[in-house]
């Protein structure tokens, strides 16, 4: 078994529940009958029991709200500036994609998919313990191509928009000199960044199968993502990206303007 937070979740509710309930039906009347036996005043439970009934509110509490509707990630890399940041504290909408069982990741009530544009936080296909998060470009069907810094979808060339040289700042200040673009895709505006003078990184042609996605960095000379090791499958996918709800870039402080950003 695959101790990750959610199992560990599982097994802390199913061990205090287990324990409360052993004493709500076994220990506790026990205890009275002994007690009553005595001076009439029932015995103290065990610190286990005491415990168990303290803890066992607040783990079911935190599986419930992470399994199934909201659960916090921290952005580790550039490969989605300048939409994230690296530091960057996130939310994301786990009721969005359906909602699946914990451990199991089995999938028992289907709520809708992605979209093309939505920031979507995912398993690494190539390692499925590892959480991944970009950007939707291509939907199941799609014919995806990338050539020469640009993104096609079904043939369309999808718009993009000088906007300006970009600057970064902290862990992301060697992508400052790059173009900051505004990319039109299905209508609705994202920020990119692409370096124009290097080689184009992941050019190629694909066609999305059934039950998957096609997922770009916004960072697009400097993410790894479907140009190199293929696509989503719907099974690993978690959620939503909706908010930045902290910042805080390890070594170069906090980025107390980017708290409550929303995420598009």
């Amino acid at each position: 078994m695959n101790l990750d937070f959610p199992t560990i979740m599982v097994l802390l509710v199913a061990v205090t529940g287990a324990i409360w309930l052993a004493d709500v039906v076994v220990l506790g009347p026990r205890r009275r009958r002994i007690s009553g036996g005595a001076d009439g005043e029932e015995a103290a439970p065990s610190r286990v029991v005491e415990y168990a009934r303290s803890f066992f509110p607040v783990f079911l509490v935190v599986l419930v709200l992470r399994s199934f509707l909201v659960e916090p990630f921290r952005i580790p890399s550039n490969s989605m500036m300048p939409t994230l940041l690296t530091g960057d504290f996130i939310l994301v909408n786990k009721f969005t994609y359906g909602i699946r069982l914990p451990v199991l990741d089995r999938k028992i009530f289907d709520v809708g998919s992605p979209g093309r544009g939505d920031v979507v936080v995912f398993r690494a296909p190539q390692d499925p313990g590892t959480p991944f998060i970009k950007r939707v470009v291509g939907l199941p069907g799609d014919e995806i191509r990338y050539h020469r810094k640009a993104l096609y979808v079904n043939g369309e060339r999808v718009p993009q928009e000088f906007l300006e040289a970009y600057t970064g700042t902290g862990s992301g200040a060697g992508m400052t000199g790059a173009d900051l673009r505004r990319e039109l895709l299905d209508g609705a505006p994202h920020a990119i960044l692409v370096r124009p003078r290097v080689p184009t990184p992941g050019e190629g042609r694909w066609v999305v199968p059934e039950g998957s996605y096609f997922a770009l960095g916004d960072n697009r000379d400097n993410s790894h993502d479907s140009r190199f090791w293929g696509f989503v499958p719907d099974r690993l996918l978690i959620g939503k990206a909706f908010l930045i709800w902290f910042n805080w870039d390890l070594g170069h402080g906090i980025a107390f303007s980017r708290i409550g950003d929303g995420i598009e």
